[in-house]
């Protein structure tokens, strides 16, 4: 199957949000560029770990002087629209990587597969790839975004850390008993 490449060079969004009730949420990631706007479907926990990599980025490029000074202390744009219409998804997210190119992020997400492997050297064949070139200051109004949106969904339970439904839930430290 002929491969599809997406490329937002620069990203004018980067953003994540959601759409339903916590408990029930579908995490989109939506990437918009002069070239056109795509939306992909992605787990919480893919926005968790992307949201702390990123994170580690920036730590890096601080500490290895990698980035100007003024690229670091830039501070970050935020970005709290609504994702724009129409929210169709092109893909479920299977791999993401990151790299620091040129005094840019670069950002491949490459749809599910069976294998998981991220294929980004066969530009005819696999699965289709979304690159989004991005800014430090766009990074970290990602972060401040992902980590309001994901600290938006159910609360823990204090003693297993489980996610609590509005009707409460079987706590197995409990021993099965409400809370």
């Amino acid at each position: 199957m002929p491969r599809i490449i997406y490329r937002h060079e620069p990203a004018l969004r980067f953003i994540v949000s959601t759409i339903g009730e916590p408990g029930q949420r579908q995490f989109f990631l939506q990437v918009k560029s002069a070239a056109g706007l795509n939306a992909v479907t992605l787990e919480k926990g893919q926005v968790v770990a992307l949201t702390e990599r990123f994170e580690d980025l920036i730590r890096e490029l601080r500490r290895g002087k990698l980035a100007s000074a003024t690229d670091l202390a830039t501070p970050a744009t935020l970005d709290d629209q609504p994702m724009e219409l129409p929210i169709e998804s092109d893909f479920t997210v299977g791999v993401i990587s990151i790299s620091w190119e040129t005094e840019q992020v670069i950002v491949n997400i490459q749809a599910a597969t069976q294998d998981d492997e991220l294929l980004i050297d066969d530009l005819d064949f696999g699965p289709d790839l979304i690159v989004a070139h991005l800014k430090i200051h766009q990074v970290k109004g990602f972060c401040e975004r992902s980590k309001s949106i994901i600290n938006a969904g159910r609360p823990q339970c204090p003693f297993c850390a489980l996610p609590v439904d509005p009707l409460g839930h079987l706590c197995p430290r409990a021993n099965g008993y409400r809370r």
